[in-house]
């Protein structure tokens, strides 16, 4: 008896949408599988990946006032995290509200159910008195879920500037559905990464390592491995830049050939003109004008804005509009 090979749909669409535009275009959330987890979390420790050293310095000097933020009379509360990734910045948190006897629960929310696991069995672990409860869910199903309880407040993190991951349009529509989900007394708190020397924010998504390289390369690695893809990694290469105007960086993969790609579960070729790109990835930097438009276009004001030391980063919280 044949066999024949299921596919996830969902991700199988977006690979032959984006290969069908013009010019082509995959969407970032491709590159999290099982190795692109493992490839992100050696880029986090890049020293050029300023991005995480930012974060977790505001975690480890600032936790005190981040969870002044939402207690207030000692009653319990959720901490959910959207993209919890492996939750190593947030870990910091997590224990020094276990140490202050806060009671609460850990809500780690992710797509990324190999992520989900990894992370559950090591905070198991390590901090056996937590009380966690992942969800492998998307961002507004686990929220909308969570906001017809209205027994316990929120403070709902969005680390690791991936709000740049979403262009301006994009991020008021995203920021609107967590407000849509919010009770009056949620907090929100969202990590910018702030525009600042060019050079910097070049050099984080160019590393002379090449681990980001590797990271763009894989999300046609997994193409290969899930849906049958004859990708040659070696005829595409990766293309970073920063326009410190608009504060944008986008990531391209390029193909250095003309080529015809063949992808088992689309049944066709992809062609491929020499020097042609795939857009895979764009990471927005903002200033505090930017940030307060965004604010007042989501219904949302800010309760504070918490810098690094460099004032490279922003954990900025936010809550309903009166």
């Amino acid at each position: 008896m044949i066999q024949t090979k299921t596919y996830n749909k969902e991700v199988l669409k977006a690979i032959e949408e984006g290969l069908d535009r013009k010019p082509k275009r995959l969407p970032s959330w491709l590159f999290y599988d099982e190795i692109g987890d493992k490839i992100f979390q050696a880029i986090m420790r890049m020293p050029t990946y300023y991005l995480t050293a930012s974060e977790f310095e505001i975690f480890r000097t600032q936790k005190d006032r981040i969870l002044n933020h939402i207690i207030a009379d000692g009653s319990s509360f959720k901490l959910v995290e959207l993209g919890a990734g492996d939750g190593t910045k947030t870990e910091v948190l997590l224990v020094y509200f276990l140490n202050k006897n806060v009671p609460f629960t850990y809500v780690p929310v992710d797509v990324s159910e190999a992520v989900l696991t990894q992370l559950s069995t090591r905070l198991k672990k390590s901090l056996p008195d937590l009380k966690i409860h992942p969800e492998r869910k998307l961002y507004s199903e686990a929220l909308e879920i969570m906001k017809n309880d209205t027994s316990e407040r929120k403070l709902i993190l969005f680390l690791g500037a991936n709000i740049g991951n979403f262009n301006s349009e994009e991020a008021i529509t995203f920021i609107k559905k967590l407000a849509i989900n919010m009770n009056a007394p949620d907090r929100l708190l969202i990590g910018f990464d702030l525009k600042k020397d060019p050079r910097l924010i070049q050099a984080a998504y160019d590393d002379p390592e090449g681990i980001t390289r590797e990271f763009n390369l894989n999300l046609l690695g997994r193409i290969n491995r899930e849906f049958g893809g004859q990708f040659d990694l070696e005829l595409f290469s990766h293309y970073p830049f920063y326009d410190p105007e608009t504060g944008v960086t986008k990531s391209f993969l390029v193909s250095k050939q003309e080529q015809d790609v063949w992808i088992d579960a689309l049944e066709k070729y992809v062609y491929f003109e020499e020097a042609e790109v795939i857009h895979t990835e764009v990471s927005q930097k903002y200033d505090l004008k930017m940030i307060n438009l965004l604010a007042a276009q989501t219904g949302l004001e800010i309760v504070d804005v918490i810098y690094d030391q460099k004032k490279y980063f922003a954990d900025v919280v936010f809550k309903l509009k009166d």
